[in-house]
């Protein structure tokens, strides 16, 4: 019976070890997207992109079909948001993080832009990566 109660104990002190690395990741990934949020609206799109794994293997999935890598990822932003008009004030609505596996997550959410130019609506839903100790997109898909 000690060794029932001995191991029940221990499994419920794992588990809450467990609980926190998880609510820490996920802390640490909303940190990213906070500085991303303000990077964005301070028209600083290099600053945006620090968010972002910077490697030829990135993808971004939007209307215009993939786009593979860091440097034609922050091209494209370029293109798409030449001027502080174009990437107003960004805000998102974080509706779910979810644990892919150790080291792994995926983000799902709204993003709103106001700006002079027209605001802008979409979703989006990223894939989170512990890279060299610090949260890495490695994938997203936004409309």
């Amino acid at each position: 019976m000690k060794k029932l109660v001995l191991l029940l104990c221990m499994v419920c002190f794992f588990n809450g070890f467990s609980q926190t690395d998880e609510e820490a990741d996920i802390k640490a990934i909303n940190k990213v997207l906070k500085k991303q949020r303000i990077a964005w609206s301070n028209n600083d799109l290099e600053g945006y992109m620090k968010g972002y794994w910077k490697s030829d293997s990135l993808k971004f999935y939007g209307s215009n079909g993939i786009t593979y890598g860091w440097e034609n990822t922050l091209e494209r932003y370029q293109k798409a948001y030449p001027t502080k008009d174009h990437t107003g004030k960004l805000s998102f609505r974080i509706n779910d993080v979810s644990k892919i596996n150790e080291g792994a997550y995926f983000v799902l959410g709204e993003y709103h832009i106001k700006r002079e130019v027209g605001n802008a609506d979409g979703i989006f839903m990223l894939v989170f990566k512990k890279i060299n100790e610090e949260w890495k997109i490695i994938a997203d898909t936004s409309t």
